[in-house]
């Protein structure tokens, strides 16, 4: 499934070894629906418990888009495919009850969605549409560490929301790779130097696994801030980064 016809997700950004789709959650009741019968009974329920009708369309939109493209990759029929959760919560895939080889990961904000396929073993994505207006200095001196804060305090204007948002993003993706959620806070570690001074992308070492290399991307365009982290293999080489494809 690649987003044509009446599917409501485009590919956004596509690189070797990992594919990102932007999906569209702009409302549409033919859409919802649609997406709606693609989902299984659990995850009809868990649409049901959601109150607001916004995170309902975002849910159910994102899910079976998820659900369609994985089919898609790993050529299984949508009964046969179902979710496991590892210990912090973050799913993966499983076909017939076997774990699936391919990692996916999910973000949505406002009316945009991001949906990562990769075979790397540990993957974060995130997406933030930008609010103006928040006390981001406040918020980032419980989330930031201190070269962030200086850079943060710093900024005015437009440009505060801005990179406030950014390594929000950056900061998320690698959490999410790790899949550990929020056991590890943000403050504990911040992104390398060359993206806070503007590089798209850079090597990142967590404090506590200074082994283990990430790579570090920031994705955000206009409409939002976004960001894409990975875990590298010996051998790899640096990706090369660019501006992400508009969905």
């Amino acid at each position: 499934m690649n987003g044509g016809g009446d599917t409501w997700w485009s590919t956004w950004r596509e690189t070797e070894g990992s594919l990102i789709l932007h999906v569209d959650l702009r409302p549409d009741p033919d859409r919802e629906q649609q997406a709606l019968a693609v989902l299984d009974r659990d995850e009809q329920a868990r649409w049901k418990r959601f109150l607001a009708k916004g995170a309902q369309r975002q849910y159910a939109l994102c899910r079976a888009a998820l659900r369609l493209n994985l089919c898609e990759r790993l050529g299984c029929a949508n009964q046969t495919l179902s979710f496991g959760y590892r210990e912090h919560g973050k799913p993966f895939a499983k076909v017939n009850g076997a774990p699936a080889d391919v990692r996916f990961n999910v973000s949505h904000s406002g009316q945009h969605g991001l949906i990562g396929f990769t075979r790397q073993d540990e993957f974060g994505l995130d997406l933030e549409v930008r609010t103006p207006g928040r006390d981001f200095d406040g918020i980032g001196s419980t989330v930031y560490g201190p070269r962030e804060r200086r850079a943060l305090s710093a900024a005015t204007g437009s440009a505060k929301a801005h990179l406030f948002y950014r390594l929000w993003g950056l900061k998320e993706a690698l959490i999410k790779a790790l899949g550990t959620g929020f056991s590890l806070s943000p403050a504990r570690f911040e992104v390398p130097e060359p993206i806070l001074d503007g590089a798209r992308g850079a090597v990142f070492h967590f404090p506590h696994r200074p082994a283990d290399p990430f790579w570090l991307e920031d994705l955000g365009e206009p409409r939002f801030a976004a960001a894409y982290a990975c875990r590298m293999k010996a051998g790899d080489s640096v990706p090369r980064t660019g501006h992400p494809l508009r969905g």
